[in-house]
Order: structure tokens, then C-alpha cells, then sequence
């Protein structure tokens, strides 16, 4: 296997010797129709001829170590990102909006609740805003639990929050908790009109 230089042995003492990190062409290609730039819009931001980005791009030519240099800096990132790609596992630059009351509803005996930003797969956090129509602690046969970390805030109205190994409490307008969600937990309105909280699940 061909051994190929390293970013050490292209120093600026030796500024035109060539380096040829792996899939080069392809990151600069990847970065640049993320941000929605042309190779006219890189060649200005680099100093950079257009026709050797494009030569770059498509692996046509290794570049120096100035060139190198210039694309970090007219890209607006650090060495690393340069080189290595981002895990399979991430998706840059996803973005839903749910609009107000466009939420996907899901009612319960005690719960009216309305998913936010369903159209999203494989998400991190699940937020969705509910009206909280239990009134005692009674009306729910058992313990809510789950696996994850939850966030609760209180949009209007008050509520109790009841949970497995704390005492109760009361929460108004404005006011928060985060809590481990495997720990049993509910929540009931205090106030005369239900309560309406927003609920963030971390998983």
C-alpha cells in the first residue's frame, strides 16, 4: 500500500509540498453544498482558481499545503473538520416546524396531549405541549414512568407535581422541573381552567 504524506511532513517552511488526506475532494464538496456556496462563491472566499477547487473536488489534483491552509480558512472551520467526516449517525441541519395547534393530538382519560414536530424520525427529544385534565391523583391507576430524562414547564394555569420519591409540589405559570423519567411520576391541574404544560423527553 502507497504510503501518504501526513500534515506534519507540509510544513509552511515547505509550503508547496503536496499533502493528500483521505477523500479530500469529496469533504470540500460535502461542505460547500451544505452551506449552498458555488465554486464561484469558495473561489472568492479562498483565493482559490475555480478550476482548481473543481480539480480538487473531483480528485484531479492533490493540493499544496497553502491550498490547504486557504480552503480551512475561506470555509470557516478548524483543520479536523476538514478531514473527518461526520459520524453516520448524525444528519446536519434538520428543521421542522409545527405551527400553533397543528400538533398531532393524542388524548388520554387524563392527558390531552399534542405531539410537536412529529415529522422528524429518530430524534433525541420528544416535545409536545399538554392540557392536563386530571384533578387528583386518583385518577391514574398507576405510576407514569419511561426510560429517559424529562423537562417540564408550565405554559398556564398550576399544577401538582407528583413524583415517586419527592414530596409533591406545586407549580404555576413559568415555573420548571427535569426529572428522571424512570422514576414514577404525574401530574394534576390545580387551577379552575386545565393546566397547559409543555413536556421535553430526552432519551
Amino acid at each position: 500500500m502507497v504510503s501518504r504524506p501526513s500534515l506534519e511532513t507540509a510544513t509552511a517552511s515547505d509550503p508547496d509540498r503536496f499533502v493528500e488526506p483521505l477523500e479530500l475532494g469529496k469533504r470540500v464538496k460535502e461542505i460547500r453544498l451544505t452551506k449552498g456556496w458555488t465554486l464561484e462563491e469558495v473561489s472568492k472566499r479562498t483565493g482559490i482558481a475555480r478550476s482548481t477547487l473543481s480539480k480538487i473536488e473531483n480528485d484531479q489534483v492533490s493540493p499544496s499545503f497553502t491550498i490547504v491552509q486557504k480552503l480551512i480558512k475561506g470555509l470557516g472551520m478548524d483543520l479536523p473538520q476538514l478531514f473527518v467526516e461526520a459520524s453516520e449517525h448524525s444528519i446536519a441541519g434538520r428543521r421542522d416546524i409545527t405551527r400553533k395547534g397543528k400538533g398531532e393530538p393524542h388524548p388520554t382519560a387524563t392527558y390531552e396531549h399534542e405531539l410537536l414536530n412529529f415529522s422528524i424520525s429518530r430524534k433525541k427529544m420528544v416535545p409536545f405541549k399538554t392540557k392536563v385534565r386530571a384533578r387528583s391523583f386518583d385518577e391514574f391507576k398507576e405510576w407514569v414512568r419511561h426510560d429517559g430524562e424529562e423537562f417540564l414547564l408550565v405554559l398556564e394555569g398550576k399544577i401538582n407535581f407528583f413524583s415517586e420519591l419527592y414530596e409533591p409540589i406545586e407549580l404555576k405559570e413559568g415555573d420548571s422541573v427535569y426529572y428522571d423519567a424512570s422514576m414514577g411520576h404525574t401530574v394534576v391541574s390545580t387551577s379552575i381552567k386545565d393546566a397547559e404544560i409543555l413536556w421535553v423527553v430526552a432519551r
